[in-house]
């Protein structure tokens, strides 16, 4: 299952064109905001998906009857363009647990490159629904490694993947290495380049949002 926002028209559009945008790109804080946002719409949008119990709430009035979670997903994100994009998740969720991965992308000589996994730092996700936030999905190799481990350790009840720009080929990617993934995605780009960036994309959001790294 692939839910894409801009298919259908709303706020969100705003704020992925200004994420693309060259000059207002110059304000990091906007950036990083504008990812935050997005992230708080996903998170809205999947919530509607999770599982309800009805209880009674005491006011100081009367007694008020709901639909509460029953339980809240731990959310898991590739750190660090991914941070103010889980932060948005964050707000929403704001009594899950969280999860931190560390990956790189290593570009040989000849072009080709390798993903590398540094650092994970995981709750219990035994029979837990986990969302995993990546603002791009370019090659999808990174992410699909990163998964990966974490369904081999650990018996996942349900994962969703989150993305604010994608490739094609990093959709179809991950479609067929997670098939079993619930993918929620901002916009999709057609073309991916020789060394996987996404085009027209929106440039580097790790660097956007915290500075070129060296």
């Amino acid at each position: 299952m692939t839910t894409i926002l801009t298919k259908q028209n709303s706020i969100a559009n705003q704020y992925i064109s200004e994420l693309r945008d060259v000059h207002i790109q110059q304000d990091r804080m906007r950036f990083r905001r504008n990812l935050e946002r997005i992230g708080e719409i996903m998170a809205y949008e999947i919530s509607k998906t999770l599982e309800y119990k009805q209880v009674s709430v005491e006011t100081p009035l009367g007694i008020a009857e709901t639909h509460l979670p029953i339980e809240h997903p731990v959310l898991g994100t590739i750190i660090r363009a991914g941070l103010p994009f889980h932060q948005g998740f964050l707000n929403v969720f704001d009594r899950s647990d969280n999860a931190f991965v560390a990956a790189y992308r290593h570009t040989k000589k000849s072009g080709e490159f390798e993903i590398h996994k540094k650092y994970v730092n995981t709750p219990n996700l035994e029979d837990k629904i986990v969302i995993i936030a990546d603002p791009m999905l370019a090659t999808g190799q990174s992410l699909v490694l990163c998964c990966k481990e974490l369904l081999a350790e650990h018996n996942i009840k349900e994962l969703h993947i989150a993305v604010v720009i994608a490739s094609e080929e990093g959709l179809r990617h991950v479609k067929a290495f997670l098939p079993e993934a619930i993918l929620w995605v901002g916009d999709v780009d057609n073309e991916l380049t020789s060394k996987a960036y996404i085009v027209p994309g929106l440039g580097d959001a790790g660097d956007l949002a915290y500075g070129n790294k060296e």
